[in-house]
């Protein structure tokens, strides 16, 4: 016998969250899937810092003073614990559109637009939106079916609308919103300090080491200064000119994707409506302000019931088997020889026994009108 049973299986919503983005540690962490390059740089910055606290640090601390591993250490732990906070945070991903939602926003620009005659282009789906005494406009997005908030704009790598975008950087494996902006800039500007910090006690190294052995004795036996150097030489400009340029942006409460579009500056001459006019006020907005939550909820339930189909079979004693015994007089089983000797009960014949009617019986076995006929005692016997 078939029963179907109804399980519910516990679905997490990162499961089915469109857009281009990996998650791990069941949805605590979510990246962008192009993970290559945030792994040369963590192995970058590893064997950077593996190299200089093997070899260079503990000769330095003991010539000059034992603090200089220990603010290395420090440097390197919050640059890795920035890094990674950057890499496996939500940038501030907005959710798409629910089906009713859009089919309510498609029916609000037609609505406003009024039908368009075939072979011309539709307008353009803009909504003009205040802040500050300035008209901002908020652009539709085709992708995620809503009208973007100021600043947001559509990441083509991870397929998803990020709140207050500034960029997608693939060091950090990671888009760059609102909500880890402040962990990337912190993470530039620690790796920069870190790596002027080992590139000079680098040359430190070398300089001390020449005095005694000489200075191409020394790079032959410090083959992994040598390679120390070279990393922090061509890491240095790249990292300080980023972190830089971010701190001029930060300075105007401005994002990288405002300043390569020319959204306040250029042709348009508008006024950036977010800035504070005070350098100290944007770098408290931006750094300093409210972190919001995550509008995602990654790890809420849904919860989808799969139904399957189980076989359930009925036990039954050792007189399970039926098999077919002679009946005899008045439909009574007869009792074999066989089963009479071995002192075993007889078995119950398969086939069904006819009854006899109220007609049939002696009058003085008649059961009353209403009643049930009552077995005799030899059948109850057959039977048990």
């Amino acid at each position: 016998m078939s029963v179907m049973v109804a399980r519910k299986k516990v679905v997490r919503k990162w499961e089915k969250l469109p857009g281009r983005n990996t998650f791990c540690c069941d949805g605590r962490i979510m990246m962008a899937r192009q993970k290559g390059i945030f792994y040369l740089t963590l192995f970058l910055i590893l064997g950077t810092c593996a190299l200089f606290f093997a070899f260079e640090c503990r000769y330095l601390a003991v010539q000059l003073s034992p603090a200089i591993p220990v603010f290395a250490a420090v440097l390197f732990l919050f640059a890795m614990a920035t890094l990674l906070r950057t890499s496996f945070s939500d940038p501030g991903v907005i959710p798409r559109a629910l089906p009713d939602e859009a089919a309510f926003i498609e029916m609000e620009i037609e609505a406003t637009n009024g039908t368009v005659p075939q072979g011309q282009r539709p307008p353009p789906r803009i909504k003009n939106f205040q802040i500050n005494n300035q008209i901002v406009k908020l652009k539709y997005c085709y992708t995620c079916k809503i009208f973007r908030p100021p600043r947001a704009s559509h990441c083509s790598i991870c397929d998803n609308c990020v709140e207050r975008f500034d960029h997608h950087c693939p060091w950090v494996g990671n888009c760059v919103g609102k909500r880890n902006y402040r962990y990337f800039y912190l993470f530039i500007l620690s790796l920069s300090l870190l790596t002027i910090y080992i590139f000079t006690f680098n040359i430190v190294y070398v300089a001390l080491k020449s005095l005694k052995i000489g200075f191409l004795n020394t790079l032959k036996e410090t083959p992994g200064t040598v390679l120390e150097v070279l990393i922090c030489f061509f890491t240095l400009w790249s990292v300080v000119g980023l972190t830089g340029f971010h701190t001029f942006l930060v300075a105007l409460n401005q994002t990288t994707n405002e300043d390569i579009k020319g959204s306040w500056t250029g042709k348009n001459r508008v006024q950036n409506p977010y800035s504070h006019g005070n350098i100290v006020k944007n770098c408290c907005e931006v750094l300093c302000g409210p972190l919001p939550p995550s509008v995602l909820d990654r790890r809420g339930i849904l919860q989808q019931e799969e139904s399957t189909a189980q076989e359930e079979t009925c036990t039954r004693g050792p007189g399970a088997q039926e098999p077919t015994t002679a009946q005899g007089p008045c439909g009574q089983p007869e009792e074999s020889s066989a089963q009479q000797n071995d002192g075993s009960l007889p078995h119950q014949s398969a086939v069904p026994v006819p009854s006899l009617s109220n007609t049939e019986m002696p009058e003085e076995k008649q059961p009353p009108a209403g009643e049930l006929p009552i077995p005799s005692q030899d059948t109850g016997q057959a039977e048990h």
